[in-house]
């Protein structure tokens, strides 16, 4: 395990505990998420080394891997998916309408392939070999492993998207700064994380799937975000829920922490944690619109 001894927002070396879960989703095993005493920020401390991490992503039920189409939460999550490919390119369209897109965490490349036929020249990276492999070969795809970030030219894309991924990184600060060298000066910076002040995680707490250890690190609020991106140069120009987050959260929470998948109480707590987002709380997820300063 390693031990983080200085909170990767502000640099502080003094935390306090925060929450004690465990990996609900597979192993079993007890982590525990630390809250820095000077800027709030929340993270995963201690994790898994960076080379050992990719055991806790080994299952056929990672859905975004798998891109299983078993059972009704499959389903369910596909035609899901099917209606947000299209609320995603909208999203972009509001500030590029064609160019060079980098999907950093691709996963299968369901959201390039949609790029791509409409218009977008695309680009994806994603870790697993086994689901890159696949993003390949059924939709012929240029998808390359996580150190391309290094070689690709500076300055090279007009959109770099980041759908659920900042929170698995394990160099944070590193990813931001090769984000700010490959976006072009007028780029879009698009990306979605965990609330981790959104109400559904009040309501489950430790159980909160967006928590998600120990694969997720890091868990955002707003004012993290903001610090963390102005650090690096970038300033965020607006904030967009994923209102469909909370129903897919709960849901999990539910499965967590009574061992099934209880659909009427995580509908009614993701209607609750949407209702009660307002301008402070935010939603389940948010999607962050980024521009170089």
């Amino acid at each position: 395990m390693e031990l983080l001894k200085e909170c990767p927002v502000c640099g502080c070396e003094t935390f306090e505990p925060f929450i004690k879960g465990q990996d609900y989703f597979l192993t079993g095993e007890p982590f525990a998420i630390v809250k820095c005493l000077k800027c709030g920020f929340r993270f995963t401390n201690p994790r898994p080394e960076a080379e050992g991490l990719g055991r806790y992503y080994e299952s056929s039920d990672y859905i975004s891997h798998s891109d299983s189409h078993k059972g009704l939460f499959a389903l369910v999550y596909q035609q899901v998916r099917k209606y947000t490919l299209g609320r995603k390119y909208a999203m972009i369209g509001e500030y590029q309408k064609k160019g060079d897109i980098l999907d950093i965490g691709c996963a299968t490349g369901q959201f390039l392939n949609y790029m791509v036929k409409h218009g977008w020249q695309a680009t994806g990276i994603e870790p697993d070999d086994k689901t890159r492999a696949r993003a390949i070969s059924e939709f012929g795809l240029q998808v390359f492993p996580e150190n391309q970030l290094n070689i690709f030219r500076k300055k090279s894309f007009d959109v770099i998207t980041m759908w659920h991924v900042l929170e698995h990184v394990s160099e944070l600060n590193l990813r931001i700064e090769q984000l700010s060298s490959l976006l072009k000066p007028e780029g879009t910076l698009v990306i979605a994380v965990p609330n981790c002040n959104a109400y559904d995680a009040e309501i489950y707490r430790s159980f909160w799937a967006g928590y998600d250890l120990p694969r997720h690190l890091y868990h955002f609020t707003k004012k993290d975000m903001k610090w963390l991106l102005e650090k690096h140069g970038f300033t965020i120009v607006k904030i967009l829920p994923m209102k469909f987050d909370a129903f897919y959260v709960s849901l999990l929470s539910e499965k967590y922490k009574t061992g099934k998948m209880k659909w009427i109480p995580a509908i009614w707590n993701g209607f609750w944690s949407n209702l009660k987002a307002g301008q402070e709380k935010g939603h389940s997820s948010l999607v962050y619109i980024v521009k170089l300063k």
